[in-house]
C-alpha cells in the first residue's frame, strides 16, 4: 500500500531503482476490468465457498477461508393440467379418470359407478351419437335440396315411391329392419364380451379389420386414416360432435311438433321475428294430428313438445 502511494508522487526512473533494489516487481499492475454482467450475492456465496482467496501483504501469504454456505433450498411443485368439467368447480366422480374420450366429469346419476356397465354405456352413446350425425345431416341435406317434402313427413305413403301404397305391407319392413339391426346389434354384443372375436366377416373369409378398440373397427371404415393419428384427440372430437347432434335432432323434433316446420325454416322464422317466434311463444303448441295411416297401419303421433 505505501509503495503504491509513494508511487503517485515519485518520478518514474527513481521508482524502478528503488524497486529493483528491494526486489519488488516493476511492471504496471494488471488492471482487471469489472464484469458486465451483475454479481448476485448467490453467485459471491458460491465462489467464496469453494475458493480460498490469498493476498501478499509485506512478503506473507495470508489465506482466508470462507465458511461453506449451506445450499439455498428451493421447492419443487409439480404442475399439471386440470380436468375440464362440463361447469367450473365441478367435482368429477373417481371412476371418470378420463380414459375415456370427451370426459367431464358428468354423470348425475351415477350410472358408470359399475365399471362393466360403463363400458356398455359409451358402446351405447357412440352408435347413438353416429346415427344422430347421419340423421341430423340427412334433416338438413333433405330441407335445403327438397324443400317441398318436410322430413317429419317424408316416411308417409305419399312421399314415398309408387309401389310403397294401401296394399303394401308395412310389417314386412319393419321385421326386415328388425332383423338386419338385431344381427348387427349381436354382433356388436359378442365384440363387447369376447373383443376382437367378430373382426372377420362370417360370410367372406379374409375380410377383417383391425379393430384395435371396441367401436372403433378402422380398415374400410376408416377411409381416411384418422386413427393412424392422436386417436385419442379423434374419438374426443367424434363425441362431442355426436353429443350436439343429438341435442339437434331432439330440437329439430319438438320444432316439427310444435311449428310444422324443418329447422331451416323455423331458423328463418325466428330471425325475422325473434320476439315473436322463440321457444317462449312457441310452449305448448302442436300441430301434429293424433294418429296417421300408413299402409293400412295406424300410427299414433303424440306429441313430445309439453
Amino acid at each position: 500500500s505505501f509503495v503504491s502511494f509513494h508511487s503517485l508522487s515519485t518520478p518514474r526512473s527513481r521508482l524502478t531503482s528503488c524497486c529493483e533494489g528491494a526486489g519488488i516487481p516493476t511492471s504496471p499492475p494488471t488492471i482487471h476490468h469489472l464484469p458486465t454482467k451483475p454479481i448476485t450475492m448467490a453467485a459471491i456465496t458460491r465462489a467464496t465457498s469453494l475458493l480460498a482467496v490469498k493476498s501478499t501483504f509485506g512478503g506473507k501469504a495470508v489465506q482466508s477461508k470462507a465458511k461453506a454456505q449451506p445450499a439455498s433450498s428451493r421447492s419443487v411443485v409439480n404442475v399439471t393440467a386440470e380436468k375440464k368439467m362440463f361447469y367450473p368447480g365441478a367435482i368429477s366422480p373417481a371412476y371418470l379418470d378420463q380414459s375415456l374420450a370427451g370426459d367431464y366429469g358428468w354423470d348425475p346419476l351415477g350410472f358408470g359407478a359399475d365399471p362393466t356397465a360403463l363400458k356398455w354405456y359409451r358402446q351405447a352413446e357412440i352408435v347413438h351419437a353416429r346415427w344422430a350425425m347421419l340423421g341430423v345431416a340427412g334433416i338438413l341435406g333433405q330441407e335445403i335440396l327438397v324443400p317441398d317434402v318436410f322430413w317429419y313427413e317424408a316416411a308417409l305413403p305419399e312421399n314415398l315411391p309408387s309401389f310403397v301404397n294401401d296394399d303394401f305391407n308395412l310389417g314386412s319392413i319393419f321385421a326386415f329392419e328388425f332383423l338386419l339391426m338385431h344381427y348387427v346389434e349381436v354382433r356388436r354384443w359378442q365384440d363387447y364380451k369376447k373383443p376382437g372375436s367378430v373382426n372377420e366377416d362370417p360370410i367372406f373369409k379374409g375380410n377383417s379389420v383391425p379393430n384395435t378398440e371396441m367401436g372403433y373397427p378402422g380398415g374400410i371404415f376408416d377411409p381416411f386414416g384418422f386413427s393412424k393419428g392422436d386417436m385419442k384427440t379423434m374419438q374426443t372430437k367424434e363425441i362431442k360432435n355426436g353429443r350436439l347432434a343429438m341435442v339437434a335432432f331432439a330440437g329439430f323434433t319438438i320444432q316439427a311438433q310444435a311449428l310444422g316446420e324443418g329447422p331451416v325454416e323455423s331458423l328463418k322464422q325466428h330471425l325475422s321475428n325473434p320476439g315473436g317466434s322463440n321457444i317462449l311463444t312457441n310452449l305448448g303448441k302442436c300441430v301434429l294430428p293424433d294418429s296417421v295411416v300408413a299402409s293400412g297401419v295406424v300410427i299414433p303421433t303424440p306429441c313430445l313438445w309439453p
